[in-house]
């Protein structure tokens, strides 16, 4: 039997995986603040249980699943609406935006932002964490079928804001 990973191993955990968690839950939820209270939300369960992992080669995976059901509880949350008050109204036409260079980092990531919860995460999960219809399925608690409506609908939009030039030909729901 395998002895259970030490507080060390844990702390280097957090060192090792913080900035991919917390690209992760950015895009999936779109805001700085709120991807670093997921982050350490999850990273928190994760060390609640840390004695229930048995390998620290699992950990990563371990905390990376318990970021995703995390952020899935927060958007089945009634109160939860991702919105946020701003000093300055956003852009209301997105035609500006479609005129500058489609490349940029900044224009996905706010055509994601425009995606409801799930539908970011499931894009989130499917293209940028690149997970199977199945393992999407499983981490926000939903059906395959559901993983590749939200998939679809979520593209659907992205291309309609983005054009078919900034969706790669390959991206579908299956």
């Amino acid at each position: 039997m395998t002895r259970p990973p030490t507080d060390e191993e844990f702390a280097e955990l957090v060192h090792a995986c913080w900035a991919s968690l917390y690209r992760t839950a950015y895009l999936m939820l779109g805001d700085a603040a709120e991807a670093e209270d997921l982050v350490q939300t999850a990273l928190a369960k994760t060390y609640a249980n840390w004695r229930k992992v048995r390998s620290v080669e699992a950990a990563p995976g371990y905390a990376r699943t318990t970021l995703v059901n995390t952020a899935a509880s927060w958007f089945r949350k009634k109160g939860w609406r991702n919105e946020r008050p701003t000093e300055v109204l956003p852009e209301t036409a997105h035609t500006s935006r479609l005129e500058t260079d489609l490349s940029d980092r900044r224009t996905v990531i706010d055509a994601l932002g425009t995606l409801p919860p799930r539908q970011r995460a499931v894009v989130v999960l499917r293209y940028y964490e690149d997970l199977s219809v199945a393992q999407v399925a499983h981490a926000l608690a939903i059906t395959e079928g559901t993983v590749k409506s939200q998939t679809s609908e979520a593209l659907s939009k992205l291309r309609a804001l983005l054009g078919d030039s900034v969706i790669p030909a390959g991206a579908n729901n299956d």
